[in-house]
């Protein structure tokens, strides 16, 4: 055998030893990336979309000042993904482990949207049937058109009129959220 062909067998041999660790090497990745996929998606200890949650928060402003907070109170429970709390605190509670606190900052188009000036106006006092209406005060009236409950804020009147705001409190404003998670059910 030829010194040549003794060098060329020796390269191929090296460049099958490379090529196969790069293999080996590829498929430990993969499996590494399969297993963080499973048990972020398949592990109990982490909150997903589907878990039912129990949360204490304190939700604030900006300035600091708290509008709610349930720390007193019993946790509030939900279901990831139902809808039934606003979208931001759904998603801030997801990948939380129970017995964690984290602070986020949920933008208004994640919490209860801008605030909406076409949901203000001015009708006849007669129409909604409100006794002794106060301004400032918000009350729950049964909407005519689609029989729907709609919240509603007086902010002005006169003895004929009455000036309404249908947005929620918090609409055009961002939120800060302390959240603790106490249990994924």
């Amino acid at each position: 055998m030829k010194t040549s062909e003794k060098v060329k067998g020796k390269e191929a041999v090296a460049a099958r030893k490379k090529r196969t660790r790069q293999y080996a090497i590829g498929a430990i990745v993969a499996l590494v990336v399969i297993a963080v996929v499973a048990f972020y998606l398949f592990n109990p200890f982490f909150a997903k979309t589907g878990d039912t949650v129990s949360v204490y928060y304190t939700g604030s402003l900006a300035d600091g000042t708290v509008f709610d907070s349930n720390r007193e109170a019993s946790p509030l429970v939900f279901t990831i993904g139902q809808g039934k709390v606003i979208p931001g605190l759904e998603q801030a509670v997801i990948g939380m482990a129970p017995n964690t606190t984290k602070t986020v900052h949920i933008p208004m188009a994640h919490a209860y949207g801008p605030y909406d000036s076409s949901l203000v106006f001015t009708a006849n006092r007669s129409d909604f049937g409100i006794e002794d209406p106060v301004i400032g005060e918000r009350y729950s009236i049964r909407r005519t058109a689609d029989n729907a409950v709609a919240y509603i804020k007086i902010i002005n009147m006169t003895d004929d009129t009455i000036t309404i705001d249908q947005n929620h409190d918090l609409a055009g404003k961002d939120l800060i959220f302390t959240i603790t998670l106490v249990r994924i059910a």
